[in-house]
């Protein structure tokens, strides 16, 4: 085999110049030009794509109560984002559609597979640098030690969806009869509304110190869509 040169350093070859039905002189050897790297830069856009790089993704957490409209808000936001929306019942209404026949229950051995699940997902996103919506209605105990090594990655920004027990109960209600998808979850266990409201108003959301929006799901988004979308982009 035949050694070649480095492209760097290799000769070019031009054909000379020959006036219209001249002969062919044949090819004209350049001499041989060699680069110095170690002053050679990086061009501007590699610079630039780089410095991209190293800024962090955000996080948009999107919590509150069951029944409290984050489902909806989450995939919204995304669309308005342009960006993923991970959903925890989502994942486990995918796991209990692989299983087929499955009953759900409060702590079901697919429920204690969707935890772990969600955040992996959300984990590889913000390592590849991807702005993510993640909504789920996991309270402070679940929600803080698995936000904050996701802070090394990212920028969280928390969303914290508010409303009425009385409206959520009704929502969970309707929702029950019309989605088919909703076997997956253990909402047939939610059959009290006492014992619904007192859950409901001792939820305990998520705290940490990163910035904070309450939107009010009541009736539309108070404040509206696109202040949370502003909010989601401050210092961008």
């Amino acid at each position: 085999m035949i050694a070649q040169q480095p492209l760097c350093q290799r000769p070019v070859e031009i054909p000379r110049w020959r006036p219209p039905g001249g002969k062919r002189s044949g090819r004209e050897r350049l001499p041989s030009v060699e680069l110095d790297r170690r002053t050679m830069t990086r061009p501007a856009a590699s610079v630039a794509i780089n410095d991209l790089v190293r800024k962090k993704p955000i996080l948009v957490v999107v919590s509150g109560p069951p029944g409290a409209g984050k489902t909806t808000l989450a995939h919204r936001l995304a669309r308005r984002i342009g960006c993923p929306a991970i959903c925890r019942d989502e994942i486990k209404e995918g796991m209990v559609h692989a299983v087929g026949d499955f009953i759900a229950a409060p702590t079901d051995e697919l429920t204690l597979r969707t935890l772990p699940t969600f955040f992996q997902v959300l984990e590889l996103l913000l390592t590849a640098g991807v702005t993510t919506v993640a909504e789920a209605a996991f309270q402070d105990r679940l929600w803080r030690p698995h936000l904050r090594p996701l802070g090394e990655l990212a920028e969280i920004r928390v969303v914290h969806c508010q409303i009425a027990a009385e409206t959520a109960w009704d929502r969970i209600q309707q929702r029950q009869g019309e989605s088919p998808t909703r076997r997956a979850h253990a909402d047939a266990y939610l059959i009290d509304r006492h014992v619904h409201t007192v859950g409901h108003d001792s939820f305990d959301r998520v705290r940490l110190d990163v910035p904070e929006c309450d939107v009010d799901t009541s009736d539309g988004y108070r404040p509206g869509l696109d202040e949370i979308v502003a909010f989601v982009n401050a210092g961008r």
